[in-house]
């Protein structure tokens, strides 16, 4: 069957068709899908009836993985999931939703910030693709922000004052905005700030686009006051309605986006019912700006 990606209504996500995700990919298909992510950033792709093993060789199909080691509250003891997987569920290692006071929930919170995965990491993320498990009966939907159309509609005095800018991403910024401030000198330590240019280049397109995150709580050279506020704005630009498309989950839904040209959030939904929400996560190609030394 061949592959066909339309376009979602007004919105700049895509809609596949053609793909099962319970073979292998052709050589064509790997071009299609890469085509496809270069032109609308987001694709989604209904009905895929997989499971993890099945996911992880679909993603890896089209490039290098990215390991979840370190990035939540979770120890290694508590893993419900291989660390090919960011497991972004509300759920304990036996299926269980947290309590609604657990650190790792609370933690966890953080995620229906406006954010790009792994911006708080040296190298930050290329694609994430997430699949539906089990839903709650409202509510968990996702948004995702055109972070390209956001570049586009600054004015020419904002876009040169952010041509150079370079932030400092950690999630204990994010964690901050919502009161959650519990961490451990450990915790502390691996989630050092790194640091990340605020206008990227897409490889491909050449498109430029804002590199946002609830992560970045610093602009270097900047007063703290000031650098905060500014980025508050900078996400309220990017975040208007018009920028925005939100997924309403279905089971079997796999949705990948771009984290270079997106920013996405969860919404919230009741916290005893389960969401079995399954990441993947392809590498970046490498930092995008030059780090302190350690």
């Amino acid at each position: 069957m061949t592959v066909s990606i339309r376009q979602i209504g007004p919105c700049f996500a895509g809609e596949v068709e053609g793909i099962d995700m319970r073979r292998p990919l052709t050589r064509d298909e790997v071009a299609a899908i890469h085509a496809g992510m270069d032109r609308y950033a987001i694709l989604v792709f209904h009905d895929q009836d997989i499971d993890d093993a099945q996911q992880l060789a679909f993603t890896q199909s089209l490039g290098e993985i990215e390991h979840a080691i370190g990035t939540s509250l979770r120890a290694a003891s508590e893993y419900r999931l291989p660390t090919t997987f960011a497991d972004v569920s509300n759920l304990d290692k036996e299926n269980r939703p947290f309590a609604r006071d657990d650190r790792r929930r609370l933690f966890g919170i953080g995620n229906r910030l406006w954010h790009s995965d792994s911006s708080f990491k040296v190298v930050p993320a290329k694609y994430s693709l997430l699949h539906a498990v089990s839903l709650p009966t409202r509510g968990g939907n996702t948004q995702f922000a055109d972070m390209r159309a956001a570049y586009d509609a600054l004015d020419e005095e904002t876009k040169a004052l952010v041509e150079d800018m370079v932030c400092e991403h950690s999630q204990m910024f994010s964690r901050q905005l919502i009161g959650f401030t519990d961490f451990t000198d450990e915790e502390r330590e691996r989630f050092r700030p790194v640091r990340q240019c605020m206008v990227r280049v897409h490889p491909v397109t050449g498109r430029k686009s804002l590199y946002l995150s609830s992560h970045a709580g610093e602009i270097v050279g900047w007063p703290m006051p000031e650098a905060r506020a500014f980025l508050r704005d900078l996400i309220e630009h990017a975040t208007q309605r018009e920028f925005v498309y939100t997924h309403q989950w279905r089971i079997g839904d796999l949705v990948m986006w771009d984290n270079r040209q997106t920013m996405h959030r969860a919404r919230p939904f009741p916290a005893h019912e389960r969401r079995d929400m399954r990441r993947t996560t392809l590498a970046g190609d490498g930092p995008t700006a030059v780090q302190l030394a350690a």
